[in-house]
This record gives C-alpha cells, structure tokens and sequence, in this order.
C-alpha cells in the first residue's frame, strides 16, 4: 500500500516512472497492524465515524510510536514527515493524513471481514 501511495505521489514531482518507495522498518511496522484484529471484533458496531476516528488514533499511535523509537535506535526516524510539511507532530506523523489513516482503517474493516469469511469456508 505504502509503495502504491508513494509511486503515485512521485507522479506529482513528474516523475512519470510512478516510482514507488518503502523501508524495510515498515515490514515490521505493518505487521503489528495484526493487533487491530480483537479491537475491530470490539468496535464493530459503533457508528462509521466513531470506528473511522479510532482507526487514525490507532494508526497515529504505532506510527508515532515506532517513529520515536526509531530514531533512539537508529538516530532518525526514516519518514521525517517534518522535511516535508508543517503539519506533523515531531515529524513522526502528518496531521493532514488524517484522511487517508481513515479511508486505510475502514478498508481493514472489510479486509479483516473477509479474511474471516475465508477461513470459516475452509473451516479452519
């Protein structure tokens, strides 16, 4: 997901390659996206947005998190937001991505879903 966004955002500087880029950090950093399972089984039935808003929090939380151990680790946090626009927090996360972080909770709404019709058809 992270190299389609990126690929397509290259195409704004013209880069007509859609070069698309991530950091091997991010393997491990999505993954722990596996922690959301038992809250979406928690969350499912409240409203759209109240599920929308907690996705982002959840979302900010790990990026942030991870961004600030990060760069105690390493000495930088690799996706330094803060070269980029004003609205970041430290750096570690982009304020203005709010929407996205939505959109990217409620498509793993339906993923997790899935996933689980899936499985229950192969009786595992």
């Amino acid at each position: 997901m992270e190299v389609i966004w990126t690929g397509f955002g290259s195409l704004l500087t013209g880069n007509l390659a859609l070069t698309g880029t991530t950091f091997l950090w991010m393997f491990f950093i999505y993954g722990s996206a596996v922690l959301f399972e038992p809250i979406h089984n928690k969350v499912r039935r409240e409203n759209f947005l109240v599920r929308g808003f907690i996705w982002v929090f959840l979302i900010y939380l790990i990026e942030f998190s991870t961004g600030f151990i990060l760069d105690k680790l390493i000495g930088f946090c690799p996706w330094d937001y803060s070269r980029y626009t004003t609205y970041t927090l430290l750096g570690y996360i982009r304020f203005d991505y709010f929407p996205a972080w939505f959109l990217v909770g409620m498509l793993f709404e339906k993923v997790h879903d899935l996933l689980d019709k899936r499985t229950q058809n192969l009786n595992i």
